[in-house]
């Protein structure tokens, strides 16, 4: 591959430390799919807010990325910045806001997301509007529809089309639903869409909470996709931060190997995260990548890298590096 002016800059520089942690990952990542292999990528935190479409659509569009597992809110997240963009408001000295100056942006609804407000009117209520149009009509088939299925139909339909205020090309929801790219999305009622769905379950907008598919039916879905893609491809797995997105999807494998007693199940063939979490904290996101094999999700000899760096620094800079820019 012909590598342009990032990839050579990491080259150069990223020798030592964590800047090393990355080269070898995204050098990892690129022998991973030149030896064919599908990746799994687990995208917590606020990403979507940070536009990781900039890098992440394109990474979907040249096939470097075969699945996702990401949190509601990283779901909803790039669709509310796909059609309100302009109206964010970015606060520049985020850290020096007092009580009272959050309270300020409570009544103008804007929803602060570390430095950027994202606006309800502009962002929440076109996209509920759109969703429970699509449950509703859902609803009268007697179907029922997983998040991702339900946004993916939004989007297929153009009727958010005109509302777009960033290039297309930069949603990588977008990108996923114009692949068809398989999406599993665990703890979905933590976000705002799984709220507003809740409150218009109690409030009988809709006829049953389970309208809505679930974690689990996620996870029998996943299973089912590990199996077909493990059996043909090696399968890594990039994980973004911590949290329900990577313990979720990562877990697929012994729940295959142990809960099923399927002994034909490998195991992940690659595996890095990018992390800030502190593993003497006792937490199970900061944990270091050898401990997974103990749980049977990694093996001795899977390549194994952890960054413990910003994510919305390391992350571009690695898709550049396996996009070859």
């Amino acid at each position: 591959m012909t590598r342009g002016p990032v990839s050579e800059f990491i080259r150069r520089n990223f020798r030592h430390f964590n800047a090393a942690s990355l080269a070898e990952a995204a050098e990892g990542y690129s022998q991973l799919m030149d030896g064919g292999g599908r990746m799994m990528v687990a995208l917590a935190g606020a990403m979507s807010t940070a536009e990781i479409g900039l890098t992440l659509a394109e990474m979907i569009r040249r096939d470097k990325v075969h699945a996702i597992s990401c949190t509601g809110a990283n779901l909803e997240e790039d669709l509310f910045n796909l059609i309100a963009h302009d109206s964010y408001v970015r606060v520049p000295r985020w850290r020096e806001l007092t009580a009272q100056d959050e309270k300020k942006l409570y009544h103008r609804r804007l929803n602060r997301v570390n430095d950027t407000c994202i606006p309800e009117d502009k962002a929440f209520e076109p996209v509920f509007a759109a969703f429970r149009e699509e449950l509703l009509s859902a609803q009268g088939r007697n179907e029922r529809l997983y998040p991702h299925e339900a946004i993916y139909r939004i989007l297929r339909s153009g009727r958010l089309r005109d509302r777009y205020r960033i290039d297309p090309g930069e949603s990588w929801v977008l990108a996923a639903a114009e692949k068809d790219l398989p999406i599993f999305v665990p703890g979905w009622a933590d976000s705002t869409l799984g709220n507003n769905f809740t409150a218009g379950c109690i409030k009988g907008v809709y006829k049953d909470l389970n309208l809505v598919r679930s974690g689990t039916e996620y996870l029998a879905e996943l299973a089912t996709w590990y199996r077909r893609t493990a059996a043909a491809h090696p399968a890594g797995f990039f994980q973004i931060g911590g949290g329900i997105a990577g313990d979720f999807s990562i877990c697929v494998v012994p729940m295959l190997n142990r809960d099923l007693d399927l002994e034909d199940i490998p195991r992940w063939a690659y595996f890095c995260q990018i992390s800030d979490s502190v593993t003497s904290y006792g937490s199970y996101s900061g944990a270091a990548p050898s401990e997974k094999i103990s749980w049977g999700k990694l093996d001795a000899e899977t390549p194994r890298f952890i960054i413990e760096s910003d994510a919305t620094i390391v992350v571009p800079l690695v898709f550049a590096w396996v996009l070859g820019w």
